[in-house]
């Protein structure tokens, strides 16, 4: 079984090194334009975008079953927050992250090739930040580490200081679900292990 990453994702590929899976990179073309959908809704239809993207511009190179997979995770507090713009965007959503509890949501899409057949899933954590300071919050933006992050914050890494707790799925909060993903490849008749 062959497996194709639609994403760039460094968090992404590590989680699928870490299960020992055999896969290639190709990046999705898709760009995230805002749509207006709900949360769940809209975590399933970009992942389900970028799986989409690599599918229609890919070339079959072997008898082998492929699956192209991909994701996308979204930070929700009552409004989706995306990868900051700026660290005034990063200090804003850390801000508002403060002190409280939070959904993360992402969305998983596999592609068979041979078939065209697409299932796609959603995956959902609570997170519980503590209260942070201003001090704590710019020092974090100054690691770089919101860069690229939903929510601006990674927590598998610095990120981890702000996390009191969390509930459901901690791959989920990182970047991909992997119990969720074993879910759909089960469903396609694959197993991961």
């Amino acid at each position: 079984m062959n497996i194709i990453l639609a994403s760039n994702s460094p968090r992404r590929r590590e989680i699928l090194n870490q299960l020992n899976l055999d896969f290639k990179i190709i990046p999705s073309g898709f760009e995230e334009l805002p749509v207006e959908m709900e949360p769940k809704a809209l975590a399933e239809h970009f992942a389900y975008m970028k799986a989409k993207d690599v599918f229609e511009r890919y070339e079959k190179t072997t008898d082998e079953d492929t699956y192209i997979l991909g994701s996308d995770t979204i930070v929700y507090n009552g409004r989706v927050m995306g990868k900051p713009k700026d660290e005034r965007d990063a200090y804003e959503m850390l801000k508002e992250l403060s002190g409280k509890e939070h959904k993360v949501i992402s969305g998983v899409s596999v592609i068979e090739t041979s078939t065209g057949k697409s299932i796609t899933r959603h995956e959902a954590t609570i997170v519980c930040f503590r209260e942070l300071s201003d001090k704590e919050i710019w020092n974090y933006i100054a690691s770089g580490e919101p860069r690229d992050k939903a929510g601006s914050y990674a927590i598998q890494g610095i990120g981890s200081l702000f996390v009191r707790e969390i509930k459901g799925c901690y791959f989920n909060v990182v970047g991909l679900p992997v119990q969720k993903l074993n879910e759909i490849m089960n469903e396609f008749g694959k197993f991961l292990i």
